[in-house]
């Protein structure tokens, strides 16, 4: 893949549409319940993004685990969807995964064909990323931690959140308001950067 130039987001089409001789990207935008991946994908997204969110009702208590995201309304039951220009080379498909426990079953489908992905953590909840973690590693797609920062997070040093998660001192971690689309297409040059990176590792040890 020809990722020359990847770090010019303004070169492509304005309506979003694959310019020709463009080649797609899936990624996947990963992380626990509440951690903003839906958020992420809507800020970020160069077209209107599809959702599957639903409105949490008393049904789901005892179910969804609120703890620390107590004010949030509604969940992903499917996925969510959007689509970003990186250059005039390189479109990505941002396919976000279901937090909840109940709907993993979806993931081993999501993760089909995806070059790699961004796991969103939360640092008020680490163990609500773990789960997703595993995943990257068990069906081994390149990942970038994106430490998405709330009003109340506190402030980790990278290497005491590393050790935390348990990951690769190869595996990029940056930190990122899900909010803001410049800052949530910063993570996905970090990902294209790191996959760059891995490739021509690999080549170099052939």
């Amino acid at each position: 893949m020809d990722l020359k130039g990847f770090d010019h987001p303004d070169r492509h089409a304005a309506d979003g549409t694959l310019p020709a001789g463009a080649r797609s990207v899936k990624v996947m935008i990963a992380g626990g319940f509440g951690t903003g991946k839906t958020t992420m994908v809507r800020s970020v997204s160069d077209i209107k993004p599809l959702t599957t969110e639903e409105t949490l009702t008393q049904a789901s208590a005892g179910v969804d685990n609120l703890i620390g995201v107590a004010d949030k309304q509604e969940t992903t039951v499917s996925l969510d969807f959007g689509k970003i220009g990186i250059n005039e080379q390189l479109v990505l498909y941002l396919f976000g995964t279901p937090g909840q426990e109940r709907f993993w079953f979806l993931w081993n489908g999501l993760f089909k064909g995806a070059l790699g992905a961004v796991v969103l953590v939360d640092t008020r909840r680490l163990a609500s990323s773990f789960r997703a973690i595993e995943e990257m590693e068990r069906q081994n797609v390149p990942f970038v931690i994106a430490l998405n920062v709330f009003p109340d997070s506190k402030d980790h040093p990278v290497e005491e959140i590393r050790d935390a998660l348990d990951i690769s001192p190869h595996t990029p971690i940056v930190a990122c308001d899900a909010r803001d689309r410049e800052s949530s297409r910063d993570v996905l040059i970090a990902l294209i950067r790191h996959l760059k990176e891995r490739s021509a590792v690999a080549l170099e040890t052939r």
